[in-house]
């Protein structure tokens, strides 16, 4: 969980709420982006639920946002077009936005070869292909949401101990990491978690995971360039992985005005692993490698803030739903960063399944039934399988050395940018309008 929150103090029973359509409750066991994300999703359809957060949330006002600060140091996420309008569905966008970057087009190319493609929304007749946001502003918007919804009770700095479940609900028991010995238990009629690669309600349900380990690791972080972005989004495959370079706001102008111009940009580079330390610790080594990486399309990086490193694995789970728990998030599955999909993916998931759960409670019926759970795990599979296909494929086919391999894949470059009825299919898949 970034830091993006308050201090929220424990309470053993569930407070009394406003505007319910339902006295049944929702347990959702972590406060990151996608477990915030759901509860908000929950109390725009009247349901209430509690959410428990291992870490402990920094203090911040709603008052700390009147002045708009940017940083060298923060990570980032695209947020696909149907994401955006989740957001806008639960009216959370107007407040999400000033710190928001559109993506007005997206250029493909490789590192050394000949084939390149490109997406551009008026060809494609859409506003962006979607929106570039610091990961800090996001959790902070989304945290400050869920405080002052009646129908979200937060709990910090909380340690799941155990699960148990009955024939008409789920029972958790949790610590204060500060007073551990005071376990205390909450109740409701459903379980989601929502708590990461290692998920510790998975490992209590004893539901297994499927890994795979790509041997590389993400160096992410923020650059300056001498050149605006114009919006354009450059995703470029070189021998060690794919990188990414991405449209960020900037104090100078948010490039979101025809007069302003945005020189800040996301940046992923992916090497293999162990090799991850001179692009940590040399800010002129790492701009020099990005320089000949990309070349001048992206102008001359000429700044980099402190980078993070994060080892690239595929982790899914063997099943995501067990009783009357359902698993999401990047503890159902944690996929490569290549393309941007995985939070998409799971914010996809998150709506299908808070919309499952309102038309139940509209019916009378229990909201934790394990057919209807059984129901959304089902109903989400073909988009799941499809993403991960998708990343695995881009991976491995852009990093094999193959000389004929490397050819075909820049044919098919070439054919996705002339071919008439390619580009629009693959820009809709990517956008998350078609699922």
């Amino acid at each position: 969980m970034q830091e993006t929150g308050s201090p929220l103090s424990n309470s053993k029973s569930l407070p009394e709420k406003r505007e319910e359509i339902t006295d049944q409750q929702v347990l959702i066991v972590g406060g990151g982006h996608v477990g915030l994300s759901f509860a908000l999703l929950l109390a725009h359809h009247g349901i209430a639920s509690t959410l428990l957060e291992k870490n402990r949330y920094p203090t911040i006002s709603p008052s700390d946002d009147r002045t708009r600060r940017h940083y060298l140091d923060s990570r980032n996420t695209a947020l696909s077009r149907r994401t955006v309008q989740i957001y806008q569905e639960i009216g959370l966008w107007d407040e999400l936005q000033s710190h928001a970057c559109r993506i007005d087009s997206v250029q493909i190319s490789e590192q050394g070869s000949f084939g390149r493609a490109q997406l551009n929304k008026t060809e494609e007749k859409v506003e962006s292909f979607g929106q570039v946001m610091e990961n800090a502003w996001l959790g902070r918007k989304l945290l400050l949401a869920a405080q002052q919804s009646p129908l979200v009770t937060l709990i910090d700095n909380a340690s799941v101990n155990t699960v148990a479940q009955q024939v008409d609900g789920v029972t958790l028991s949790f610590s204060n990491d500060d007073e551990a010995e005071n376990e205390q238990q909450l109740q409701a009629s459903v379980l989601v978690a929502c708590d990461g690669r290692d998920s510790t309600v998975r490992q209590l349900l004893d539901i297994g995971t499927t890994t795979y380990d790509y041997q590389q690791t993400a160096i992410v972080g923020v650059v300056e360039t001498d050149r605006p972005h114009e919006h354009v989004a450059i995703e470029r495959f070189s021998p060690a992985g794919p990188l990414a370079v991405l449209p960020l706001t900037d104090p100078e102008g948010d490039g979101n005005d025809t007069y302003q111009q945005g020189y800040r940009r996301s940046v992923v580079w992916v090497c293999p692993t162990g090799e991850e330390t001179k692009y940590l610790e040399d800010d002129a080594h790492f701009l020099q490698t990005l320089q000949q990486a990309f070349g001048q399309r992206a102008g001359k990086f000429v700044a980099a803030g402190r980078r993070g490193a994060y080892p690239l694995s595929r982790v899914l789970a063997d099943k995501q739903v067990e009783g009357r728990c359902v698993i999401m998030g990047n503890a159902a599955h944690t996929l490569h960063p290549v393309a941007g999909q995985g939070f998409n993916l799971c914010m996809r998931d998150a709506h299908v399944l808070a919309q499952m759960m309102s038309s139940q409670v509209l019916k009378g019926e229990d909201i934790g039934n394990a057919q209807l759970l059984k129901r959304y795990e089902k109903a989400r599979q073909t988009d799941q399988k499809r993403v991960i296909r998708f990343c695995d494929a881009v991976v491995h086919g852009f990093t094999h050395p193959n000389p004929a391999i490397k050819l075909a894949r820049n044919m098919a470059l070439l054919a996705f940018d002339k071919l008439p009825n390619i580009k629009p299919l693959v820009a809709t898949y990517a956008m998350g309008l078609k699922s």
